[in-house]
């Protein structure tokens, strides 16, 4: 497997060229004396050298060794505990935290960055940081300020971590029948009991406590997702000053025997009567809840991208090394036996597709974040309500196509390496298991599909699509001549997308089967489109300085095989969108 690193040249690319991020930041008053360009560079320059030099070895070490687990304890493979604190001290568990409470208060778009690396070098590893991240941002947003001073510091330190406790043996999904209870008590805390299952990183030996924040229901709660409330838990005590005192009353069942990410460890969780505080107001926890899970769903989305681009940088390499059989048109190394694989048109197929794909990924998960900093940070109510409408629209796609092109980037990578790609030692072959989860935690992908055409899409009668449909067609108006190579097929597809928005809401009003029937076609429409959109943005940029450097001659091709290539799959997905829902119900549930 080829060393990690970083692809720090077209984070920049992204970031400076193509979005101009600084003229944002200047507009945004929480950033604008936080981040510049060149504070952005420097971290981002140290991000690539922790992930790469002290990260990346342990990736397949760590899912030869695995987790292992003895009467509660779960102990992480040889390293993990070393290289985590040495992250953890570099500050970048709270790269994103607030800064009143130790975080440093980097912007979305930067931590998204910093995202792509940890777990690019090494999933597994980068998913206690981020479990720890996230439970962070629910605590800073609905949490008491009592909580926030004696939780936050610790955990944005490192030296504690998080976790999100949901999932129930008898319901994914559906949380509004959850089973965990908890039990008001005199002095203001809560009892809770109940288990949990697949909870990562609910328990490890990185850091000395671990908060859990789990959904539970009170006594008197309505029925329903109207009746969850969201509930700090921590592993051990906090001492009024700060110390750690008496374990709680938890405990970790079992860990999970996975097809991937067997370094993380994936928890069976046993609440026993714990001591836990809630956060937000009663019945209000979902609520609470989402606030993480939205941001961790743009994260779960990078972790695709992530493997995606470790698997073309492994492929790249043995493309250009490897001999086998000559060019279609001839000899290219007269004086060896054969050629490099990397001259044969179906080799360049897939390393172009994995090439598209990443990059057009990376500038959508950029821009998503862009919008999540804008409603963070914008003191203008319309740009914010603009902003989190398109946060709400994006994330699903952010989640669900980064994740499948994900896994479709990590297949090509195997297949390029042949047999060598199906053996352990290369590596390849656990980046697909790895990529695999990534399609269903956080939601799955149908969910996912679901949630953007039922609530997103029809839910909002298509104001939050037009959001986006305005911005792509004000580029396209405003665009040179030049550019007509790009935004010509930018233009058909936003207005297939256009249509194909307006029909389902029209069927759906006869027949809600459809919503179901239509949405993961949809989405996947959506996200070529998506697609489409940056790397029209990216081609202006590249034009305009090609002359420059082979990075924009680069950049260009592949812009170019983007819209030749990949962009045509939305007609096909369209023609199974407009079939319909009926063929869906042929077959009686006995039939099948």
């Amino acid at each position: 497997m080829a060393d990690y690193k970083a692809p720090l040249r077209d984070m920049r690319f992204v970031l400076n060229e193509v979005f101009e991020i600084s003229k944002l930041w200047a507009e945004l008053p929480g950033l604008a004396e936080i981040v510049d360009e060149d504070t952005a560079a420097a971290i981002l320059e140290e991000a690539g050298k922790v992930t790469g030099g002290v990260v990346a070895p342990l990736n397949r070490s760590g899912d030869e060794e695995g987790c292992s687990w003895n009467n509660g304890a779960v102990t992480t493979p040889a390293g993990f505990r070393e290289a985590y604190k040495t992250y953890a001290e570099g500050g970048w568990v709270g790269v994103s935290g607030a800064p009143e409470f130790g975080g440093m208060g980097m912007p979305k778009v930067i931590g998204a960055q910093v995202e792509e690396m940890v777990n690019s070098a090494n999933l597994s590893f980068g998913l206690y940081p981020m479990l720890t991240s996230g439970a962070c941002l629910s605590i800073l947003n609905h949490a008491s300020e009592e909580l926030k001073e004696k939780y936050l510091p610790n955990m944005y330190a490192g030296t504690w971590a998080g976790s999100m406790c949901l999932t129930e043996p008898h319901c994914g999904t559906d949380l509004g029948i959850i089973r965990t209870k908890a039990e008001p008590q005199a002095d203001g805390s809560y009892k809770i009991s109940g288990t949990k299952i697949f909870i990562t990183g609910g328990e490890h030996d990185l850091t000395e406590n671990i908060i859990h924040l789990v959904l539970a229901k009170l006594p008197d709660a309505p029925a329903g997702p109207k009746g969850i409330s969201l509930f700090l838990v921590p592993k051990v005590m906090v001492n009024d000053d700060g110390s750690l005192g008496e374990k709680n009353s938890l405990s970790c069942g079992s860990i999970e025997h996975k097809m991937g990410i067997k370094a993380s460890a994936t928890c069976v969780m046993n609440f026993d009567g714990a001591t836990g505080w809630i956060v937000d107001e009663p019945n209000k926890g979902l609520n609470a809840m989402f606030t993480m899970m939205n941001y961790e769903r743009l994260g779960v989305g990078i972790q695709g991208l992530s493997l995606g681009e470790r698997s073309y940088q492994n492929a790249i390499e043995y493309a250009r090394d490897r001999l086998q059989s000559r060019a279609p048109t001839g000899p290219v190394n007269k004086d060896k036996a054969a050629d490099p694989i990397i001259v044969h048109p179906d080799v360049r197929r897939m390393l172009l597709t994995m090439k598209a794909l990443n990059e057009g990924g990376r500038a959508f998960s950029s821009y998503v974040a862009m919008q999540l900093d804008t409603a963070k940070y914008s003191e203008d109510a319309a740009t914010r309500k603009r902003a989190e409408e398109l946060v709400a629209l994006l994330t699903p796609v952010a989640k669900a196509f980064l994740t499948d092109m994900g896994l479709e980037t990590t297949v090509h990578g195997q297949q390029i390496f042949g047999g060598h790609g199906f053996i352990r030692e290369w590596g390849q072959e656990q980046l697909i298991r790895d990529c695999r989860i990534t399609q269903i935690y956080e939601g799955t992908n149908g969910i996912q599909s679901l949630d953007l055409m039922g609530r997103k899409i029809v839910g909002s009668g298509g104001a939050f699509y037009k959001h986006f449909s305005d911005e792509v067609k004000a580029f396209i108006a405003s665009a040179d001549a030049s550019l007509a190579e790009f935004t010509g097929p930018l233009e058909a597809a936003i207005g297939n997308l256009d249509e194909l928005t307006a029909w389902v809401i029209e069927q759906s009003k006869g027949n809600p089967n459809e919503i179901g029937a239509a949405s993961v076609e949809y989405l996947q429409a959506f996200g070529y489109t998506a697609y489409a959109y940056m790397w029209a943005l990216m081609a202006r940029t590249a034009m305009a300085k090609q002359a420059e450097d082979e990075f924009y001659v680069s950049k260009l091709g592949t812009a170019r095989f983007y819209f030749a290539r990949l962009l045509p799959r939305i007609h096909s997905l369209t023609s199974s969108v407009k079939a319909g829902s009926d063929a869906l119900y042929l077959l009686t549930a006995d039939q099948f």
